[in-house]
């Protein structure tokens, strides 16, 4: 199927208030561009050099996101023009994106990954490490961040009874860290096998690349 049909199938299930980021990891720009013209703005990369290199070349109007796991070495790369950073999930990440947005004189809206999943690989912190950090001290210092939501990833598995309870723990997360950061507007979680389950428990932004572009290849 095509771009315009898949992004016209997803756009027709979208609730108003949900944002979709179409995951354009290993795509190149003229399928990033076929789905431009049909309206997409926002898009997700996980490697800083290939998002720099599409930010170069594309129309200026796009908002880039960070959706992988982030070195502290590479934020200065994207600081200039990096909308949204996902994979938040230690106070020294958080003082260097501080410092790069500084140089620009920006503010970087950032979302703290939760860890929700079972397994090792997914990244993230515990949630009371989450709420400690948002409420501490050193992160009220930081003027040129802004922690605006929370993400996760749910378990990589057919088990729809476990990704609906992760979801539903990570929206609980949510809900309570509200409580002391008004700021938090953004609930990040759902891909392309899991969005309609992560919708109906609260998301607020999914992370959709395969079902939009088709299948990704990692051998170019």
């Amino acid at each position: 199927m095509s771009i315009k049909t898949n992004l016209s199938k997803i756009k027709k299930k979208l609730p108003s208030h949900v944002t979709l980021v179409a995951v354009s990891k290993t795509k190149p720009i003229e399928d990033i561009m076929r789905a431009y013209l049909l309206g997409q703005r926002v898009f997700g990369e996980n490697k800083i050099q290939e998002m720099v290199e599409k930010y170069q070349k594309m129309p200026k109007d796009i908002q880039w996101q960070m959706i992988g796991n982030l070195q502290r070495n590479k934020v200065k790369y994207m600081a200039s023009f990096v909308d949204l950073i996902h994979g938040v999930d230690s106070l020294k990440l958080l003082k260097e994106i501080n410092k790069q947005a500084e140089k620009h004189k920006r503010i970087i809206n950032c979302l703290i990954q939760i860890k929700i999943a079972q397994e090792d690989t997914k990244y993230g912190m515990p949630y009371e490490d989450a709420k400690n950090l948002i409420s501490s001290v050193e992160v009220k210092k930081l003027k040129n961040v802004l922690i605006v939501g929370l993400m996760g990833m749910a378990s990589f598995t057919q088990d729809k009874i476990l990704i609906k309870k992760e979801f539903k723990t990570l929206k609980s997360n949510f809900d309570n860290l509200k409580k002391i950061a008004s700021n938090l507007m953004i609930l990040s979680m759902g891909m392309s096998g899991d969005f309609t389950l992560a919708i109906e428990n609260g998301s607020t932004m999914i992370r959709l690349g395969s079902s939009i572009f088709g299948a990704r290849n990692y051998t170019n």
